[in-house]
């Protein structure tokens, strides 16, 4: 059993099970680069809001957005806190950087406990995946160009026993991957990312997951 108080011990637990995974990384040059954040926080307000029952104060959550409705692609969708890579920038700067653009949080680049395996998205990016610990008393604050709302999602929903979910599709020889959270779920990429985030850092187990396919949706 995880203990999940977002405590010095949790973020002990996650950077040692992250400090055993050697993640696949991908040649930059094959797609347009892109990062996203994984970020640790308590589960004080903003709440969750999805079908979710509010966790004590003291649990660890992850950070998750809906991008704004006004946006051209994949608007109001899930997302976690992320965007291209500039010229100059490593995967971790981005992370930092987009962190604090969409939800207003600036986290030093100490808070940094690891990385997850790259993964190619149908869309035509290579998303690196930052784990980043933002400890308590986080206060966020949306970018309304950018995100829809905030919500800290607790990482006991992660560990759920019917996650993750696994659908065929016509088109490929992978299942599509979804990660059931509250009474729906959330797609691959972003759900392949929160399933190995659960599997590596919160489990310690070695698994990968750019085999998984994502659904039609984010195709495009």
């Amino acid at each position: 059993m995880i203990n999940l108080t977002c405590n010095n011990t949790l973020r002990q637990h996650l950077t040692h099970n992250l400090n055993q995974f050697t993640p696949n990384i991908f040649d930059p040059a094959s797609g347009r680069c892109a990062a996203v954040a994984l970020t640790i926080v308590d589960s004080q307000t903003p709440p969750n809001t999805y079908n979710l029952t509010q966790p004590a104060p003291d649990q660890a959550s992850l950070i998750l957005t809906r991008r704004s409705f006004q946006l051209k692609k994949h608007a109001g969708q899930w997302a976690l806190p992320g965007g291209r890579i500039d010229t100059g920038e490593t995967a971790e700067q981005t992370a930092l950087r987009e962190l604090q653009e969409e939800v207003g949080l600036q986290l030093d680049p100490d808070r940094i406990i690891g990385r997850l395996d790259d993964f190619r998205t149908r869309s035509g990016f290579i998303m690196t995946p930052i784990v980043v610990w933002g400890g308590t008393g986080a206060k966020m604050v949306r970018n309304p160009a950018e995100v829809e709302s905030i919500h800290r999602i607790p990482c006991q929903e992660f560990l759920r026993p019917d996650a993750p979910i696994l659908e065929s599709i016509p088109d490929s020889d992978n299942p599509v991957l979804l990660m059931p959270i509250g009474n729906n779920w959330i797609a691959a990429p972003t759900g392949a990312i929160l399933y190995q985030f659960r599997e590596v850092a919160l489990c310690g187990r070695d698994t990968r997951v750019a085999h998984y396919e994502q659904p039609y949706f984010a195709w495009r």
